[in-house]
């Protein structure tokens, strides 16, 4: 297994304070969701210490700062404005894929209404322009602007990918470019925008951008693996979940796209409408599963993963930057797209 890298484990203490005081501007009612879903309390507004995220995207923008020869306090906006976006567009998820349930608890949707989630989530989206634009230094305008087209560009990935509900065919260019937007845009500005923050030269900035791009469609490639053949006691979602909801996955649209015989038998598998009112059977998610393999999904994407994690560190390369920085960035790397964890 691979150890946890050094800025994830770090990271809160650095961060949490900040990210804190930014969500106690919020209203009471807006704050209590909130707080609830990032992990600081129970249904009732009470102090709890619930499963939180690997604070991936924070502990990039603070090494980041790092990558521009800057202290990694220097790189706190970034970090705090990037984690507040990426709980906003996890309240906005769970309400339109109906996920019941985020980080083994209940999603804060089925608490608290979906009204009241997604004034939520826009009330974090508005702090983590607030946080960057009061950031010291000529640098908070231009990260401020980095993180507007990074958020324009995941609605637009989530958008594709709601579409993608309605459709059957769809090419796996169509499926790379959605996950670009939707999960690797917010990754590719984190690793940069501690730079950014910073005044750091553009070559810099645009290197650790076109990392954070590969390592963002690795990042969507193992999380699709594992919303097929994941642990639940790992994932916190059902055996199977994708294939539950019939999601186009990159897996999934690999290997409707093979043009093999299994290939055929899923896409009628997938065509066949549901149960009225109930899930599917594990029999028939099972076969769903098996054909996926068969057609070479699974192998696709394995593979496609570690391509996008050896494109990402050469751009690590063009970087030019400290060594401590560059094995720090490679391991976070290694990290998140392990399936151990």
């Amino acid at each position: 297994m691979t150890t946890v890298p050094v800025s994830m484990t770090d990271v809160r203490g650095l961060v949490d304070g900040a990210l804190r005081a930014a969500v106690g501007r919020l209203d009471p009612r807006t704050y209590r969701v909130a707080a609830y879903h990032l992990g600081w309390t129970d249904e009732e507004g009470r102090p709890h210490k619930a499963p939180v995220g690997k604070a991936l995207r924070p502990a990039l923008a603070l090494l980041s700062a790092r990558a521009a020869v800057a202290p990694p306090e220097s790189g706190l906006p970034g970090a705090v404005a990037v984690e507040l976006t990426h709980a906003f567009s996890l309240l906005h998820d769970d309400i339109m894929d109906r996920d019941r349930t985020r980080r083994h608890r209940p999603a804060a949707w089925t608490v608290f209404g979906e009204a009241s989630t997604i004034l939520a989530g826009d009330a974090l989206l508005a702090l983590a322009g607030e946080v960057l634009l009061e950031a010291p230094g000529q640098g908070s305008a231009r990260a401020a602007r980095a993180l507007s087209v990074a958020t324009r560009r995941l609605i637009a990935g989530q958008s594709l990918d709601m579409d993608f509900e309605t459709r059957r065919q769809i090419s796996v260019d169509e499926c790379v470019a959605m996950a670009s937007g939707k999960t690797a845009a917010l990754l590719a500005c984190s690793c940069s925008i501690g730079a950014v923050l910073d005044g750091a030269s553009d070559r810099l900035c645009e290197a650790l951008q076109a990392f954070g791009e590969d390592l963002g469609i690795a990042f969507q490639l193992v999380d699709d693996l594992l919303g097929i053949w994941g642990d639940p006691e790992t994932t916190g979602k059902p055996a199977l979940s994708d294939l539950r909801s019939r999601k186009m996955s990159l897996p999934v649209v690999a290997a409707l796209n093979s043009g093999t015989p299994e290939a055929a038998k899923l896409a009628a598998l997938y065509a066949r409408p549901g149960p009225a009112g109930k899930e599917p059977a594990e029999e028939e998610l099972s076969e769903a599963a098996a054909l996926v393999e068969a057609a070479g999904g699974r192998a696709w994407a394995e593979i496609e993963a570690e391509s996008r994690i050896q494109r990402a560190a050469e751009h690590l390369v063009s970087a030019r930057l400290p060594e401590p920085v560059r094995a720090e960035f490679l391991h976070i790397a290694d990290f998140v797209t392990c399936r151990d964890h």
